[in-house]
């Protein structure tokens, strides 16, 4: 299904919504202060907890420097949230089939999202208790993955691409995903750590469709990667940043607003986006058999208020489905081209699709077979307990330094 971005960006681009009070200023920054307050309180007092399991680094969490989301809803509606990490689909999905988890809400992406509808792992919405839906931009509304707008708000969306370091790579090697291939960066290359990306790139650098069923085409994309293996430095997830951030690797496929924040860390990183390339839209779920489930609908409609939207957004890098968050955002990250990438070339982009059940079978048996043995998994597992305490120390600064403003 196409998504019609240029249309979207050419509307709230040229929009002129009121800046309320609440709203970002140059002298007060930006805040999570909602209009309706009264709406917040139905629960107030209650002792009512929710569980929210959501990717690392995203959502505004810096009381000090900052706003913190979940505690500024804390603070508003009484309820405690709950919050713990996952780092890719693949692991969700696998701990809510494991059973023995009871989150309330859930931000899975496009194509997990549809596999989750069709296993009947997700609890329909009640839209009465989001009324903040109808800021989301109707560019987000019927998509493929749930076309009846039933199961999913979206949080962000965002567009894979390349993040490098300029000391260490040549820039005329960027030429599209075959640099992922380029032995010229053996040993200094990292690689996603899940099956769907992992695949979705080695299709695009063999010019098929990253959602193919292909299966003469899926082999041939399982060979590509075992060629590619050697080359691999590590296969990671949110352990990126710190192998960036701190040069101890020169490329690496990975999400453009991760790249906006590592980018702020180390000067000497960029990122730049293949022609093709695919583009995603992280959603907000509430599991089959939730707790608290009205509880977790409130939480979804707080995070799409125009100012708690504008906040994430900001902080994280990635770019906001909340039409009117998008005008609270400094001119900076409205421009940046990383954040907010060229509009006709988002046009033309399509979005994972949720592949059929046996086609997931063939992707994850490969998967299984080019990770068997492989000398990248087992030095990374080997050192990452001496890297934790390093990764600690890195997120406590990454997340206490005051942020600026993006200017790419």
């Amino acid at each position: 299904m196409k998504k019609v971005f240029s249309a979207f960006l050419a509307i709230i681009m040229v929009m002129s919504a009121a800046v309320s009070a609440f709203a970002y200023s140059e002298a007060d920054g930006y805040t999570t202060k909602v209009e309706n307050e009264e709406y917040y309180k139905k629960f107030y007092g209650q002792g009512i907890e929710i569980n929210v399991c959501n990717w690392g680094e995203y959502l505004a969490n810096d009381s000090v420097n900052f706003v913190d989301v979940n505690k500024d809803f804390e603070e508003l509606t009484g309820i405690k949230v709950n919050y713990t990490l996952f780092s890719t689909n693949e692991e969700l999905y696998a701990k809510l089939r494991a059973g023995g988890t009871n989150y309330d809400i859930i931000v899975p992406s496009d194509y997990m999202i549809g596999r989750m509808i069709d296993e009947g792992m997700l609890e329909k919405l009640d839209f009465g208790n989001i009324p903040n839906y109808e800021n989301v931009d109707e560019t987000y509304k019927n998509m493929n993955f749930d076309p009846n707008n039933e199961y999913s708000v979206p949080l962000f969306w965002g567009v894979v691409g390349i993040i490098y370091n300029k000391s260490m790579v040549d820039e005329a090697d960027l030429t599209g995903w075959d640099i992922l291939w380029n032995e010229k960066y053996s040993g200094n290359m990292l690689m996603f750590s899940n099956s769907r990306d992992a695949f979705a790139l080695s299709l695009m650098d063999l010019g098929y469709s990253f959602n193919t069923t292909n299966p003469d085409e899926l082999a041939e994309a399982a060979e590509h990667l075992k060629e590619q293996k050697p080359l691999v430095q590590a296969y990671v997830m949110d352990e990126i940043y710190d192998k960036m951030e701190g040069g101890e690797a020169a490329v690496a496929p990975y999400y453009n607003g991760d790249a906006v924040l590592m980018m702020d860390v180390n000067e000497d990183l960029d990122f730049y986006l293949p022609d093709e390339t695919s583009i995603f839209i992280d959603s907000m779920c509430i599991p089959k058999g939730a707790s608290n489930k009205e509880a977790a609908e409130l939480y979804i409609n707080y995070m799409c208020e125009a100012t708690v939207a504008a906040a994430n957004s900001y902080y994280v890098g990635y770019s906001t489905p909340i039409h009117a968050a998008y005008e609270l955002l400094d001119e900076e990250l409205q421009e940046s081209e990383i954040a907010y990438p060229d509009a006709e070339m988002l046009s033309e982009l399509d979005s994972f699709l949720t592949l059929p059940e046996d086609t997931n079978r063939i992707i994850d048996g490969y998967w299984t077979e080019i990770m068997a043995n492989s000398a990248s998994v087992w030095v990374y597992i080997a050192i990452l307990g001496a890297l934790a305490a390093g990764a600690v120390a890195a997120v406590f600064v990454r997340k206490n330094i005051k942020r600026k403003r993006m200017d790419y």
